[in-house]
């Protein structure tokens, strides 16, 4: 009989899992919060939210335009309707029928619509007023800018005309008054003119359009006449030939060359010895202001061979006294019947001097804006983690401060206990359980 071999049978045992929080087996009391930490909290809280809004105003301040930016920026002025020019009425003067747009230079003057044309005509008003039996009407001509203005009043006042002053400049004759203002030509016809109607022509003046920039600029090469002795009354500015022949030009239109850019500007003048006309032309280029001085001269020259024929003006003038010279882009030319002497002073008092403008430099480009937002975000960045890191210093350093004052560890890491499994006892609990069987083998 064959001795049974021994078992060892471990049976499954289940080891129990303790949790422990603590010596007593009863949880942690939340500890208490004081009313210095609350207020450590709170300021912590408000400091980063400031810290914030700081950063993100800087943000925001890196995408607002600079003042070189504003300066430069195009200002859009929209032209104002020709209704706006002429009221209804004003100083007793009422307009008994609606006034009358004018659109077309031919409805405004059908004899000089093409001088107006020159000179930038854009459109007008024309209106009747009545007043205690006495009648006056207005036409108000709206040109491109005010050197157009200018020119049309220039070109409408005649020499002898004396002055008003009204608007920009005025001129009277008898019942009729003509004035300008800004881009504004009036033109009033009075039935009979009174003590107080260049008073009411005024109150009219005060309510035109006012130009900006540019368009507010009066002819630049009215600065090159001579002041001394001239009669202000008589100048004449001219863009183009109809108004330059119209308004008396001393040359053949065709020998000024409005073709090439040219702009005129006559005046008389009362010298010692005579009156005397100064004729300025202004060209685009000094070359071209040589050459025409060229041809001016020999034209002169020629006299009666001339072609094309001499006008009165030239006819009328001393020939001793005809003279032309250039400086830089002006072409000068004196006529009348001064001595020579006094003309030739005329002449070498008009001088060109070169005013260097400072030219507008384009906006800032779309990588220059990239780069400056770029700076603005590290900025940004810089400023909110160094925030962080003296709030964080400041704000730890003091509750440990706090903490220590109070008698307790600078760190409060081991203030609250940890859950936590003892395994360890419960494994020595298993090994003891385990039996070992000896016994017969049952099957024998």
């Amino acid at each position: 009989m064959r001795s049974a071999k021994p078992h060892i049978i471990a049976p499954h045992v289940i080891a129990p899992c303790t949790l422990e929080t603590g010596p007593d087996s009863r949880p942690a009391p939340a500890p208490p919060v004081f009313a210095g930490e609350l207020l450590i909290r709170c300021l912590a809280i408000l400091a980063a939210s400031a810290a914030l809004a700081s950063g993100a105003v800087l943000f925001a301040q890196a995408d607002q335009p600079t003042a070189a930016e504003k300066k430069s920026a195009t200002t859009i002025v929209l032209p104002p309707s020709p209704k706006a020019l002429l009221p209804d009425s004003f100083d007793g003067w009422v307009s008994p029928a609606p006034s009358t747009v004018i659109t077309d230079p031919g409805q405004a003057d059908a004899a000089n619509a093409a001088a107006l044309k020159e000179y930038g005509f854009k459109n007008g008003l024309t209106a009747s007023y009545k007043r205690e039996g006495d009648t006056v009407t207005l036409r108000a001509l709206t040109f491109e800018d005010a050197s157009g203005a200018y020119g049309a009043y220039s070109f409408y006042r005649q020499n002898g005309w004396p002055k008003v002053s009204i608007g920009d400049g005025a001129a009277s004759d008898n019942n009729r008054v003509l004035f300008w203002q800004g881009t504004t030509v009036v033109d009033a016809n009075f039935s009979r003119v009174g003590a107080m109607s260049a008073g009411e022509l005024r109150e009219i003046s005060r309510h035109l359009p006012i130009p900006v920039g540019n368009l507010a600029l009066a002819p630049p090469i009215l600065a090159a006449l001579p002041r001394h002795s001239i009669d202000p009354q008589t100048t004449h500015y001219a863009v183009g030939p109809v108004g330059y022949v119209g308004a008396g030009g001393v040359l053949p239109p065709s020998l000024v060359a409005f073709d090439k850019g040219a702009e005129t500007v006559t005046a008389d003048y009362s010298l010692t010895s005579g009156p005397a006309t100064l004729t300025i032309i202004d060209y685009p280029t000094p070359q071209i202001a040589q050459a025409q001085e060229n041809a001016i001269r020999a034209y002169l020259k020629a006299g009666s061979a001339a072609q094309p024929p001499w006008p009165k003006p030239l006819t009328d003038s001393d020939l001793a006294s005809l003279e032309v010279r250039h400086s830089g882009p002006l072409v000068v030319v004196v006529s009348g019947d001064a001595i020579p002497d006094d003309s030739h002073r005329l002449l070498e008092s008009v001088h060109y001097s070169a005013d260097l403008t400072a030219i507008p430099q384009p906006v800032e480009s779309e990588v220059v804006k990239t780069g400056k937002l770029l700076l603005g975000i590290a900025a940004f960045c810089i400023v909110g983690g160094a925030a962080a890191i003296l709030l964080g210093l400041f704000f730890g350093g003091g509750r440990a401060l706090y903490r220590v004052a109070r008698g307790l560890p600078a760190s409060s890491v081991y203030d609250a206990e940890f859950i936590h499994l003892d395994l360890r006892e419960e494994r020595e609990e298993i090994e003891e359980t385990v039996v070992i069987v000896r016994g017969p083998n049952p099957k024998g």
